[in-house]
C-alpha cells in the first residue's frame, strides 16, 4: 500500500471515538487569566533580574583617576575608539586598528565611515561647551582648540605623567600642572561632569526623538578594558558576570539567570583552536563566515543529492511515528483476524451445482 493510500485511509474515515463538547473561547480566556496572574505574581516576588545600567558617572565615583585616564586618551586620540577604524574613523593602522579582513576582502573598508567619531571633540570638548557660566573654561577649551596638535599631545603627556602614578580609585587629581596647559582644567571640570551624571546624559545621540542610541557611552567605557584590563570598573563587572570572551560572555545574563543558549553554536568557535589559540585580529569575522557557510548548507539541504535522504536513512523517523508503524491497519501487513478469515474460508469446500 502506497504512504498516500495509507494517509488518505487514516484521515479521511469518520470518527467514531466519544466525542464531548470544547469550548474554545472559554479554553483561552481561563488560559489567558492563569498566565496574567502568574505573571503578575512572579514580577512582584522576584522582581527583573536585571542589574542596574552601568553608567559614566558610577564609573567616574568609583574611578576618579582612572576615568581621567581614558578621557585623557580620548583627547589626544590615542584610545581604541580613536584608532578603530571604520566605522568610527579613517585609520590605516593595521598594527593598532580593529579593522578584520576576510582574505583581500574588509567589509569595514568597503562600507566606509558611517558613523565619524572625533574622540576629542565627542567624549571632551563638546559635552564640556555646554557647561553655562564657566566662562575660564570656556576660554581653555578655546586654548586647546587653537594649539597646534604638536602642543596638545605635549600638554596631555604633561598630565598624564601626574595621573599615571595614582591608583584608579584615587581622587587626588592636582589642578595646578603649568606644564599642561589648560588641560589640568578641562579633566576636573569633565570628571565633575561626570560624576553628576550630566555627561551622561551628553553622550547620548539626540539625532531622533528617542534618545536610546548608546554608542558614544558604550565606547568611552570600552576604551577603558584593553587601557586597564580587569583592574578597570568595567573590566571588574565584565569578569565578575562572566562575559569576557575566554568565558563564552554572549551566552550569559545577569547573575545566575539563563543567557542565550541559542548562540553556542557561534560562541563555540572562539573557544576552539585555532581562533581561540593564534592572532585574534580577524577571528569576528572567520566565526561569521563559518556560520554564513553553516547557514547556507542547511538552507541547500534539500536540493543537495544525498544529503537529502539523509532522514530517509537514519529511521528516527519511525520511533516518532511508532504507533503508526506498529498498527497493521495502516501499514499494510494484514491482521492476524483478517489472516484467520482468510484461511477459513480457503478451507471450506466448494458448493457444485
Amino acid at each position: 500500500m502506497s504512504s498516500w493510500s495509507k494517509s488518505e485511509k487514516l484521515y479521511s474515515s469518520p470518527w467514531v471515538g466519544p466525542q464531548r463538547h470544547y469550548d474554545i473561547i472559554k479554553e483561552a480566556s481561563i488560559a489567558f487569566v492563569v498566565v496574567l496572574l502568574l505573571t503578575i505574581l512572579l514580577a512582584v516576588t522576584f522582581s527583573s533580574p536585571d542589574t542596574p545600567p552601568i553608567t559614566i558617572q558610577a564609573w567616574a565615583k568609583a574611578q576618579p583617576a582612572g576615568f581621567v585616564d581614558i578621557a585623557l586618551k580620548e583627547l589626544n586620540h590615542t584610545s581604541d575608539s580613536a584608532d578603530y577604524g571604520p566605522p568610527y574613523n579613517t585609520s590605516n593602522n593595521p598594527a593598532t586598528d580593529s579593522v578584520q579582513s576576510l582574505g583581500p576582502v574588509s567589509i569595514q573598508r568597503i562600507l566606509g565611515v558611517k558613523y565619524p567619531l572625533n574622540t576629542a571633540q565627542t567624549f571632551v570638548l563638546q559635552p564640556l561647551s555646554t557647561l553655562p557660566g564657566e566662562t575660564a573654561l570656556h576660554a581653555a577649551i578655546k586654548q586647546f582648540d587653537q594649539a597646534s596638535v604638536e602642543v596638545q599631545d605635549k600638554w596631555v603627556a604633561a598630565y598624564q605623567s601626574v595621573v599615571k602614578p595614582l591608583s584608579l580609585s584615587s581622587n587626588r587629581l592636582q589642578s595646578n600642572v603649568p606644564a599642561a596647559g589648560p588641560v589640568p582644567k578641562l579633566m576636573i571640570h569633565l570628571l565633575s561632569m561626570a560624576q553628576s551624571g550630566a555627561l551622561d546624559a551628553q553622550l547620548l545621540t539626540h539625532s531622533s526623538f528617542f534618545t536610546t542610541d548608546y554608542t558614544n557611552p558604550i565606547l568611552f567605557l570600552g576604551d577603558s578594558w584593553k587601557a586597564q584590563h580587569a583592574a578597570s570598573y568595567w573590566g571588574k563587572i565584565v569578569t565578575s558576570q562572566h562575559l569576557a570572551g575566554n568565558q563564552w560572555g554572549v551566552m550569559n545574563e545577569t547573575g545566575r539567570w539563563p543567557g542565550q543558549p541559542w548562540l553556542w553554536l557561534y560562541t563555540m568557535w572562539y573557544q576552539i583552536p585555532p581562533l581561540s589559540t593564534t592572532d585574534k585580529s580577524n577571528s569576528d569575522v572567520t566565526v561569521i563566515a563559518i556560520m554564513a557557510v553553516l547557514s547556507i548548507a542547511l538552507l541547500m539541504v534539500p536540493i543537495i543529492p544525498g544529503l537529502r535522504r539523509l532522514p530517509e536513512k537514519v529511521p528516527i523517523y519511525k520511533l516518532i511515528w511508532r504507533r503508526y508503524y506498529r498498527d497493521p491497519e495502516f501499514t499494510g501487513a494484514p491482521s492476524s483476524a483478517h489472516v484467520v478469515s482468510q484461511t477459513s474460508s480457503s478451507a471450506t469446500p466448494k458448493r457444485e451445482s
